[in-house]
């Protein structure tokens, strides 16, 4: 049986993290078909149907889904389950919100935030915090799963020639309803798709000091920005900055963390950055366990000097 693999976009364009799910779906299987669900979709739909790998592509456009509420969401892909031995989502917040709902829908258990393929059965995902990591394989016959994206190098936007099929089925719950949302409006990268990540942690003190040290080296590396919990919490920045167990998975290119001692919560959320870099006046903080490169150095003196030089 195929595989379904649900695409995150906005209705225009296919986000990064559908591109990485559709490669981890790869692995469970050759025939992968990707569910394109919003309202005014077809630019969305047809970039979908050029993604590498993909056979087919169902267009679900309907006024109910077009902001991709979890209450119409799980019906329409528990409706269309019974073609599809695995059904995959990346583990963002919209994957997260729906999914659990299809596993209960089709009284199935549930995969969640998986890093590795074995086999079409057996999966990994990570466990207390990031510091281990655990091996499982299901028994059932509908396999429901959601994927770490940041674990498995994206396919190919372009390349393929899916069909596309129109799906005429409207699940709409009526138990919810939209009612607003504020969009964080940033010339910066999306954090959990960018290359480059500098964040800082509660040494810098203040949320102006993440506006004289961080931003200027961000804006010379074309980065996005990202905080310790720690940061967050002390309102140096906004919340949605935080990289870490409770906030955003990263794995850039390059990420440099800056006053970051490196709890466990925080280095779950960003261990898998091609190269870390750290800026710390402590020796003996844990992320230098992880860190490629470690700065022992003031950073209100290294950040102005790395800048400069860049």
């Amino acid at each position: 049986m195929a595989i379904l693999v649900y695409a995150e976009h906005d209705n225009t364009s296919v986000k990064k993290a559908t591109l990485s799910t559709v490669a981890a779906a790869k692995q469970m299987g050759d025939d992968v078909h990707v569910l394109v669900a919003g309202s005014d979709n077809e630019a969305a739909t047809n970039a979908a149907a050029q993604i590498e790998g993909v056979s087919r592509v169902l267009r679900a456009d309907n006024a109910a889904y077009a902001h991709q509420m979890a209450e119409n969401i799980s019906l329409l892909v528990a409706d269309i389950a019974a073609n599809y031995s695995h059904i995959v989502a990346p583990a963002t917040t919209t994957g997260k919100n729906f999914m659990p709902r299809v596993a209960a829908l089709l009284d199935v258990s549930m995969l969640s935030d998986v890093t590795a393929v074995i086999d079409a059965q057996t999966f990994e995902r990570p466990i207390y915090a990031g510091n281990a990591t655990a091996t499982v394989k299901t028994t059932e016959d509908k396999v429901v799963v959601t994927v770490r994206t940041t674990s498995f190098d994206a396919v190919a936007a372009t390349g393929g020639s899916a069909e596309v099929e129109t799906l005429d089925n409207v699940q709409d719950a009526g138990k919810a309803s939209f009612v607003s949302e504020e969009m964080a409006k940033s010339d910066r990268p999306e954090l959990t798709s960018a290359e480059v990540v500098v964040s800082g942690g509660r040494a810098l003190a203040s949320g102006e000091n993440f506006t004289k040290y961080i931003e200027p080296l961000a804006d010379k590396l074309g980065a996005a920005i990202g905080a310790s919990r720690a940061a967050v919490d002390a309102g140096f920045v906004p919340n949605d900055m935080q990289v870490g167990q409770t906030g955003k998975i990263v794995a850039p290119q390059l990420y440099i963390a800056a006053g970051i001692s490196g709890a466990i919560q925080h280095l779950a959320g960003m261990k898998d950055s091609k190269v870390i870099v750290a800026i710390n006046n402590d020796p003996e903080a844990p992320i230098a366990s992880v860190a490629d490169y470690f700065l022992e150095a003031d950073l209100f003196e290294a950040l102005p000097e790395l800048t400069s030089k860049i």
